[in-house]
């Protein structure tokens, strides 16, 4: 049995013109704080799962397995707590990377318990990189389930 998505309409990332290549250039920007590619692709999975894109969730999850990163370590990302596949460091940017996307969830949004968890492990350049990164993987998350951009499609 299949389940069919149909968008709602093209990515508007591509329907402006200047927009592509200024979200390209964030996405640019924010991997270039020194954070590893594979805590990248962890906050942006939790991110898109926290979300519900399953256009992000399943772009994340290719990407990371084509980085090398174990599917048991993707397989426990929505319970990260809980699993012995997490580095302190990662630990502490998936923390971050969930206050940062329930931001209405708490009058505090980012405790500062949260942020100085990142700040022990990550220096400023480092914890822009996570913040933006996080950022923009939100903007994608509502950019496509708003428009209903179906998983595994090519935008």
């Amino acid at each position: 049995m299949s389940y069919e998505i149909t968008p709602r309409m093209s990515n508007p990332a591509y329907v402006l013109a200047n927009a592509a290549p200024a979200i390209q250039n964030l996405v640019k920007a924010a991997r270039e704080g020194g954070v590893p590619e594979s805590t990248l692709e962890l906050v942006h999975l939790r991110a898109s799962q926290i979300n519900g894109c399953g256009f992000c969730v399943d772009f994340g999850v290719k990407s990371a397995r084509k980085s090398g990163m174990a599917d048991e370590k993707l397989f426990a990302v929505s319970a990260w707590r809980e699993s012995p596949h997490f580095s302190e460091e990662e630990r502490a940017a998936l923390a971050l990377a969930e206050h940062v996307t329930r931001l209405a969830d708490a009058s505090d949004a980012v405790p500062d318990a949260v942020w100085d968890a990142a700040a022990d492990h990550y220096d400023e350049k480092q914890l822009a990189s996570i913040v933006l990164w996080v950022s923009v993987t939100n903007m994608f998350n509502r950019i496509n389930v708003t428009v209903r951009q179906p998983a595994g499609v090519g935008i």
